[in-house]
């Protein structure tokens, strides 16, 4: 069907929102390789996960066969207070590029949080209330992860707390009095409250920190309490079935309007948010109903996925979570205290590295001068701050509308716009000033961490 009187935002009515998750994983034939038990390099059972996450949790995370679970109806109440997002035509920047092709973004920006996040925190939440805890632990980088996860916890009346990358805790500190509003106790890592994060001090003075040491400090505070259990924002399977509500909010609007994408781009750090959106698309792709590329954009600073190695490694630089078959930089990998754009996990989602393994993912690079320049000219002409994370896929669907331009192809591009940049402003800053530089880790330094990886 023909695209025609495409509105400017598309929205779905109450009727319309999906009232279910799709598992990806059950139409993918080559299923993403088991969490290994890091002492017995064993598949992890249910009761090997239980001191650690939410016992429905690791029901999903376990389940590769399901294709759809159940959306919970308070899940779906709270849901409404800002869902469905919005499906945006890009009209204005079309224009500005002067370019063919149509562009479409999915805009997750507006709630509190001020981002996609949401999606999984009030569900994780909600099965940790559900199963009596008194509260839960998490990691967070940015800062959006935990600013979701604080807001949901309040909504359900459950502590929560935040160990923050330092360099982001010190980079964003509204973003920690967010979390603070909404009652999380915040702590940069790594920290002095752990022994994880005692003995990454020790062996790191004045480290700014990685996801991979925040997650080390969250899995042993949640140990060390009666009550408490670990959630993350990203990269395992639960994750990305709660998200699979982006893509399918999307595939739905699409199609009331007879609209194909042609490419699908999303950031990706973890996974969670690109995994959500192309949940649906890449789905029909696995049955043969359909065809798109998909395209993962990754800061150069942290490229797991097109320089990393597709290995079993362990989640956490603390080596006390499980092991996972992904695309890696190595648990003990730090980016660079100058990278200011998020994604800054060491590995990618499982899911995902299986499918960019089996050739149906590419995946691409960016440096992050080049990702505020797209996102300075974004804001200029759609009207919307994007968070630096966001504006790596927002760097990606220019580039492929300007490709348009030139070979005068008239694709639809769609992409994900996963949040606001309100809490970034450090680094708006220091682009305009001139004072952001771009850092590329070496084949060496790469290499080194390499060697410290498991060997399975």
């Amino acid at each position: 069907m023909k695209q025609q009187n495409i509105p400017y935002k598309i929205y779905l009515t109450e009727d319309q929102m999906p009232k279910k998750w799709y598992n990806l994983r059950a139409d993918m034939k080559n299923k993403p390789a088991p969490l290994l038990n890091p002492a017995t390099h064993e598949p992890m059972s249910f009761d090997d996960l239980r001191p650690v996450f939410c016992d429905e949790l690791i029901r999903q995370e376990l389940d590769d066969t399901t294709a759809y679970f159940d959306i919970p109806d308070d899940i779906l109440s709270f849901y409404k207070m800002y869902r469905p997002s919005p499906l945006i035509r890009a009209y204005c920047l079309e224009e500005k590029l002067k370019t063919p092709a149509k562009i479409y973004y999915k805009f997750e920006g507006n709630n509190t949080s001020g981002s996609h996040k949401l999606n999984s925190a009030i569900a994780q939440a909600y099965y940790a209330k559900h199963q009596g805890l008194r509260g839960v632990t998490t990691e967070t980088g940015a800062g959006q992860w935990g600013t979701a996860l604080a807001m949901a916890c309040a909504y359900l009346g459950l502590d929560c707390k935040v160990f923050m990358v330092k360099g982001s805790y010190e980079q964003k500190p509204f973003r920690r009095e967010v979390m603070r509003t909404y009652g999380a106790s915040v702590t940069p890592s790594p920290s002095e409250e752990t022994q994880v994060g005692r003995d990454l001090l020790a062996r790191f003075p004045g480290t700014t920190g990685s996801l991979g040491c925040a997650i080390s400090e969250a899995v042993e505070a949640a140990a060390s309490r009666d009550g408490y259990r670990y959630v993350l924002g990203s990269v395992l399977n639960q994750v990305m079935l709660h998200q699979s509500i982006i893509g399918l909010e999307a595939k739905t609007a699409m199609d009331l309007y007879g609209v194909k994408p042609d490419v699908i781009i999303g950031c990706a750090g973890g996974g969670s948010n690109l995994g959500g959106l192309i949940a649906p698309f890449m789905g029909q792709q696995l049955r043969g109903e359909a065809q798109y590329r998909f395209i993962a954009v990754e800061p150069a600073s942290c490229p797991s996925l097109t320089r990393g190695v597709f290995a079993y490694d362990f989640c956490d630089t603390g080596m006390v979570c499980p092991l996972a078959k992904m695309y890696t930089l190595g648990a003990g990998f730090i980016p660079s205290p100058n990278h200011a754009g998020g994604l800054r996990y060491h590995g990618m989602s499982p899911t995902l590295s299986q499918l960019r393994a089996d050739g149906l993912l590419e995946a691409r690079s960016v440096i992050q001068t080049d990702v505020f320049e797209a996102a300075e000219q974004f804001a200029r002409v759609e009207g919307i701050l994007p968070a630096p994370e966001s504006s790596h896929a927002i760097k990606a669907a220019m580039d492929e509308a300007i490709r348009c331009r030139e070979t005068g192809e008239e694709e639809t591009i769609l992409f994900g716009l996963t949040g606001t940049g309100y809490f970034d402003m450090v680094a708006y800053e220091k682009f305009h000033n001139h004072q952001m530089s771009d850092y590329i880790p070496t084949d060496e330094e790469l290499q080194k961490s390499f060697d410290q990886l498991p060997r399975i």
